[in-house]
């Protein structure tokens, strides 16, 4: 059983104050726990027209796919188990499909060409929410009183901030709120996939730039979020219009689990999972979404106690993190180290296949995380942002590997040099040097 089947959702849509007709289309369809928000744009309506297609076309691809999530569900085994690269294969699909689809309509009626929409989609399978998105729409995790945002918006201002311009040059680019991906103006379009973790009390708020260009903080998803109902998203779309209501009014809310429903041990083992790697240094300069797309890469392991984690000389392709318990790091009969919880091992196995160089076993029972350097390299290829902050600090940890070899190397070459004392020692022994050639 998934927490498909104990969700509750309200949606919303209005035309604002301003605008004379609604281009925003939502879907909601509980059986498949499938949630759309799509804000579409072109002249003479050709933007209803772009969202409709976008809504329909997602819905048809994915629920013609029913099975597939059922088995993924149920873990259904054989040589063809569902994975959840399968379902964010589906999620992106979809999402592509609709693309090619309002490319075509357009093509073929000048009236509409141009015309593309936002999407932003929500699947709940099993424990997992599978998000597929494009543009500016947005997707909220609320989760213990925190609210974040868990896609990015795909426009020009997103994109100046992340080159480091201040709020005060912004301002002076001309359509600094344009869109910089819409589903539908070409044939095919990138699409950001993730997949988040769910626990019963998680709340998710789909919502149209109509909406979340009036949230002035966290506090005013908090409020509208704690109201009974649908009046959660009758206030969401009241504080917009109040705030100037200058775009239509989209949203989605779906609540995870019965009313009341708390699992504390998931939420606590999700937050801990959270906080190991956000401590590692190799991911401490990612933000909260960044810190997501690299959780639904890493796998979690138990280990009995004196279970082998690596072996020295195998090849690897791994990182392992500590998440509970102790790990024994040795060489030989040589006990090197102990690593507990947020400590790593196994991080050159990242960027280049050398066999290990110590063994690492499970001193009492143990959990570790795992990420894999396929996964790693996925990462770096499709999240540019999370590689240049990733890769900067594996610079530092080169370097300090680099400093402490040199020390090494530094300490051996200074014990070599040392004064041979053996005559001394031992009178009776006759030392004869080696000549360098061979010496071992």
């Amino acid at each position: 059983m998934g927490l498909a089947d104990s969700l509750r959702f309200y949606a919303a849509t209005d035309v604002g104050k301003v605008r004379e007709h609604n281009e925003d289309n939502f879907l909601v369809d509980k059986k498949l726990a499938l949630f759309i928000v799509a804000d579409g744009m072109g002249g003479h309506a050709a933007g209803e027209v772009a969202s409709a297609i976008a809504v329909r076309t997602v819905h048809d691809e994915i629920k013609r796919e029913k099975e597939l999530l059922d088995d993924y569900v149920s873990g259904a085994t054989g040589g063809n188990k569902v994975t959840p690269r399968d379902i964010v294969s589906l999620v992106e699909h979809a999402l592509q499909r609709a693309c090619s689809k309002i490319h075509e309509d357009a093509s073929t009626d000048p009236s509409k060409r141009g015309m593309g929409t936002t999407l932003s989609a929500l699947l709940i399978v099993g424990h997992q929410g599978f998000i597929g998105h494009v543009g500016d729409s947005r997707i909220y995790l609320a989760r213990s009183g925190n609210v974040q945002q868990v896609t990015e918006d795909h426009t020009v201002y997103n994109e100046l901030v992340k080159r480091g311009l201040s709020k005060e040059e912004i301002d002076k680019v001309p359509q600094k709120n344009a869109i910089t991906r819409a589903v539908g103006v070409y044939e095919r379009v990138e699409v950001d996939t993730l997949v988040i973790e769910l626990v019963p009390s998680d709340v998710l708020v789909l919502a149209s730039d109509g909406l979340h260009g009036y949230l002035h903080s966290p506090d005013d998803l908090r409020e509208a979020l704690a109201l009974d109902g649908d009046a959660c998203v009758k206030a969401l779309v009241s504080l917009a219009n109040a705030r100037g209501g200058k775009d239509n009014i989209t949203t989605v809310v779906v609540k995870i689990g019965d009313e009341g429903a708390v699992d504390t041990t998931r939420a606590k083992r999700l937050a801990l999972k959270r906080d190991v790697l956000a401590n590692m240094p190799l991911f401490s300069r990612l933000n909260g979404r960044e810190l997501l797309r690299v959780m639904q890469a890493v796998e979690v392991h138990s280990y009995a106690d004196g279970e082998a984690v690596i072996r020295e000389g195998d090849k690897g392709d791994e990182l392992f993190i500590v998440l509970e318990g102790k790990v024994r790091v040795s060489r030989g009969e040589q006990t090197l180290t102990h690593l507990g919880p947020g400590e790593h091992v196994g991080e050159m196995a990242l960027i280049r296949s050398v066999p290990r160089s110590a063994t690492v076993v499970a001193a009492g029972p143990a959990e570790l995380i795992s990420i894999r350097r396929a996964d790693f390299f996925e990462i770096l290829r499709k999240e540019h942002e999370i590689a240049v902050k990733m890769l900067w600090k594996f610079l530092g940890v080169l370097a300090d590997r680099l400093d402490q070899t040199s020390s090494e190397l530094h300490d051996a070459k200074r014990e070599l040099a040392a004064e041979d004392v053996t005559a001394e020692i031992f009178p009776e022994i006759e030392v004869t040097a080696l000549p360098p050639s061979e010496r071992g």
